[in-house]
């Protein structure tokens, strides 16, 4: 399942343009689990921090008990948390097929920051978001 995770990792934003290497030193870190349909995977306002990227299946996902867009092979979830350590912000839970994640929690990945490539990239990624975020809401002023 490494060549998975790592495949999985290349293709999102926070560790896009990372060295082979690196992605596989990432993909070493975490592991793969699979929750069945239905089930909780995390929930708003928990402790539990880390970062899942989904493998296969769907997931369902709600903040405030309100709906977000469903989640697919390739989206993931828990990155604040695995950065910041603060609880969970959305609820979590498998679609119908059930839902194969890759995890990688904050203390596996918190070593893993201190490697310039790895952080560098992520600052990147999260500038890009917060670009992104004000953009969208530029235009409210």
């Amino acid at each position: 399942m490494s060549y998975q995770a790592r495949k999985a990792l290349a293709r999102i934003d926070l560790f896009a343009g990372l060295s082979e290497r690196t992605l596989n030193d990432l993909a070493q870190c975490g592991t793969t689990f699979t929750t069945p349909p239905g089930q909780r995977v995390v929930e708003q306002g928990a402790a539990d921090v880390g970062l899942q990227v989904v493998i296969e299946g769907t997931a369902e996902i709600s903040v405030n008990d309100l709906g977000r867009p469903q989640m697919g092979p390739g989206d993931y979830f828990g990155e604040i948390s695995m950065i910041d350590g603060a609880p969970r912000s959305a609820t979590v839970v498998a679609g119908p097929e059930g839902l194969t994640t890759f995890r990688l929690s904050a203390l596996a990945f918190a070593p893993m920051m201190e490697n310039p490539e790895v952080a560098r990239t992520l600052l990147k990624a999260l500038c890009a978001r917060i670009r992104s975020l004000e953009a969208t809401t530029s235009g409210d002023n």
